[in-house]
């Protein structure tokens, strides 16, 4: 996690934090993970590092390493989609995947308007990473309030 510990924390920052974790411990070839607000904001991350083996020479495990890069990838990506679908009049965003020679990136909205982004491998399960990523949402949607999200941001500010 960015933050050095849950420490402090409301229960439902603590539950959040467990859930992200318990997302990046269970999913085989997950990079990094972003929870990022409606407005761009970094609410939540995984360490890009903690759940792969060491990088091949010359390569990076995540985007640039920055939790941050990937809430930027995660909003710009999210931002488009969302426009896409009123042009096109489709409804919701549920979820984009976008799946390149060496990666894939996934992005899920979660209810309050925040998203979830994933960094996967390019060969991981994209059905295992899917349902996992539905989970984190289900449970973690109900839960995202303005007030959590207020704290969460604050948490981060004070690690850096």
């Amino acid at each position: 996690m960015t933050a050095t510990g849950t420490f402090g924390l409301s229960s439902e920052a603590r539950n959040l934090h467990w859930l992200l974790t318990n997302l990046v411990e269970e999913v085989p070839g997950l990079c990094s993970v972003a929870v990022v607000s409606s407005d761009g904001l970094l609410l939540l991350s995984s360490d890009p590092t903690r759940n792969t083996p060491k990088a091949e020479p010359g390569r990076q495990d995540g985007p640039k390493g920055s939790s941050a890069d990937l809430a930027t990838i995660v909003s710009g990506i999210g931002s488009l989609t969302i426009g896409a679908a009123r042009l096109m009049e489709g409804g919701g965003v549920k979820q984009t995947m976008v799946a390149m020679e060496d990666a894939c990136v996934f992005i899920m909205s979660i209810s309050d308007g925040s998203l979830l982004g994933v960094q996967a491998t390019a060969d991981c399960d994209m059905s295992v990473v899917a349902y996992h990523m539905g989970l984190f949402v289900g449970r973690a949607g109900h839960v995202l309030t303005p007030e959590l999200r207020s704290e969460l941001r604050q948490s981060l500010e004070g690690t850096q």
